[in-house]
């Protein structure tokens, strides 16, 4: 688990870097970037800051920002409610991305993009000068995410 501070820390270099590619955010937005460390307690290597504008049993908009090296861990999206579980497309704003999925390694740079299938293992970790993710998907239940380390929760 992750102190107050170091939480305040992620949530400040989110909004610092949202800011840097142009994404404007209200107080309210601000606040609601989630510091996801996943249980693990280690946040500057296994981490996620991430600012959700919509989540319907439509659609899902979201903003991943990453620090430098910092990785989000071999996870898939299963199904769920009769859907074939999430299907997302990483659009990468700044800096770069190593996206590993299903054991196929490619490197996102800004200006890039990729959809990764439904229930499909993938990670991805930030290069040396993080990195400002979007990700457009079918409707979000991070709750159902399936990981492959087992000492790994969604924990805020």
């Amino acid at each position: 688990m992750i102190t107050r501070e170091e939480g305040e820390r992620a949530r400040a270099y989110a909004v610092a870097q949202l800011a840097a590619v142009g994404i404007e955010l209200r107080d309210e937005e601000r606040e609601a970037i989630e510091v996801a460390d996943f249980g693990l307690g280690r946040l500057a290597e296994i981490g996620l800051q991430v600012l959700v504008y919509v989540n319907t049993d439509r659609y899902c908009a979201k903003e991943l920002v990453l620090t430098p090296g910092q990785l989000c861990p071999e996870h898939r999206h299963p199904p769920f409610d009769g859907t074939p579980g999430k299907e997302e497309t990483f659009r990468c704003r700044a800096g770069t991305v190593e996206l590993n999925v299903d054991g196929e390694s490619l490197v996102l740079h800004a200006g890039d993009q990729y959809t990764i299938p439904p229930d499909t293992l993938h990670w991805f970790r930030a290069g040396e000068e993080g990195a400002v993710v979007s990700e457009f998907s079918s409707t979000s239940r991070d709750d159902l995410d399936v990981f492959t380390d087992p000492a790994i929760t969604r924990v805020s």
